[in-house]
């Protein structure tokens, strides 16, 4: 059984495989910040701090809110990301919430996700 230990709020918790991340915070008080659930405010924007092959691939909407700036620097979604077969640790900053707050999400063409 996968963990996730959420690194902000210092509480690990062994979840089922194939578990959303924020689903899991939710639950269990594991504190991480959501507004909407749905990918479209950025509220529950993450980083992986160990674990990141543990987690499923990148979807569209994460493509459209983050965009290729933090996707690049490893950044997920907590409504968007489940977790495999394997332990993850996931931390977040409050300033980079702030400025994923504020981006406007990108129109894709309607070409399946790309995987990193």
């Amino acid at each position: 059984m996968p963990k996730i230990h959420f690194v902000n709020s210092e509480k690990t918790f062994d979840v089922p495989e194939n578990s959303n991340i924020l689903r899991m915070s939710l639950r269990y008080d594991g504190d991480l910040p959501n507004l909407c659930g749905g990918g479209i405010c950025g509220t529950c924007v993450f980083k992986p701090v160990e674990g990141a092959e543990h987690l499923d691939k990148v979807t569209r909407q994460e493509q459209r809110k983050l965009g290729e700036e933090w996707l690049e620097k490893g950044y997920r979604l907590g409504c968007q990301t489940f977790v495999k077969d394997g332990d993850v640790a996931v931390a977040w900053d409050m300033e980079i919430t702030k400025q994923v707050k504020k981006r406007k999400p990108d129109k894709l063409d309607r070409k399946p996700a790309q995987v990193k």
